[in-house]
């Protein structure tokens, strides 16, 4: 049977891949929204790691693509990753791409040819949680890295060629902020080359910090119209050409689409919703959503 330190967790596109686990928990472990990933990180062996790759096929039968779990595989070393993908080849020769939740500073020990290795393994898409371009919120919610930070590894990612994927936390600035939030991430986001950019909505679970900073009047949500109004600002500023997608069960709508080409759409669409809804609806919505995380 194959080990997993917690439930699979995965973005709702890649729920039909084959998965795995090199590492365990969160190196990082305390953003204030959070309430993933609470196991004492680890980072397993190669020989760990082996007995779970065998046992794909007899789990997952034949799977195109395998998601690591954990909130950031890819802060194992360059030698259990290139590793890794050689025991999926050798076990596992159907699998073409290697996915995985990435932290910021998960690539600052791999230089620009290690990832272009990487990649040439078959490591591409990692998800990156950056959540927002602004410092502000970044250190607010204890992300551990700043918005420089964060450009300066997307920008060794671009250079490697390796693709990869962006997560947007709407709302994390809170009440009266969003439109500044919305600007500063796309600023961050300016001339790169994501292949997508996800989007969340902020949802304020028991059990974490912000929850906590709630209760003692330290954070004021956003209502869930700024978020939408929040979302077509961000729409607005982005110039990079991508696919903004919110699958995430945590949004109020969903939507998927092709930017630039499809920008006065999308914008178009958050209007309907504004205008065909109320505060008291979205806000039940978001109540309900609580219980899912």
């Amino acid at each position: 049977m194959m080990h997993f330190a917690s439930a699979i967790n995965c973005p709702p596109y890649d729920k039909a891949d084959g998965f795995l686990q090199i590492t365990i928990g969160c190196s990082h472990g305390t953003c204030k929204f959070c309430s993933y990933f609470k196991d004492e990180f680890q980072r397993l062996t190669l020989e760990q790691i082996e007995e779970d790759v065998r046992q794909i096929p007899e789990t997952f039968g034949a799977p195109t693509r395998i998601f690591l779990q954990g909130a950031d595989a890819y802060s194992a070393s360059y030698d259990v990753l290139m590793g890794t993908a050689e025991l999926l080849r050798r076990y596992v020769p159907s699998v073409r791409s290697i996915g995985g939740f990435a932290r910021v500073d998960s690539f600052k020990d791999k230089t620009i040819d290690q990832l272009r290795e990487l990649n040439a393994a078959g490591y591409e898409d990692p998800y990156f949680g950056i959540e927002t371009g602004c410092d502000e919120v970044l250190s607010k919610m204890n992300k551990g890295y700043t918005a420089a930070e964060a450009r300066e590894q997307l920008e060794k990612l671009e250079e490697s060629g390796m693709p990869y994927v962006l997560n947007y936390l709407c709302g994390a600035a809170g009440e009266g902020k969003g439109m500044q939030n919305a600007r500063d991430t796309a600023i961050l986001y300016d001339g790169l080359h994501p292949t997508m950019l996800n989007m969340t909505m902020l949802t304020v679970v028991p059990q974490t910090p912000l929850w906590d900073m709630v209760a003692a009047g330290e954070f004021q949500e956003a209502t869930e119209m700024e978020k939408l109004q929040e979302t077509q600002e961000l729409l607005r500023r982005l110039t990079c050409e991508t696919v903004f997608m919110n699958e995430h069960a945590s949004n109020v709508f969903h939507i998927a689409c092709e930017l630039p080409a499809q920008r006065d759409d999308a914008i178009a669409h958050i209007q309907s919703v504004i205008d065909g809804t109320d505060e008291a609806t979205l806000r039940r919505y978001r109540e309900e959503a609580t219980k899912a995380f």
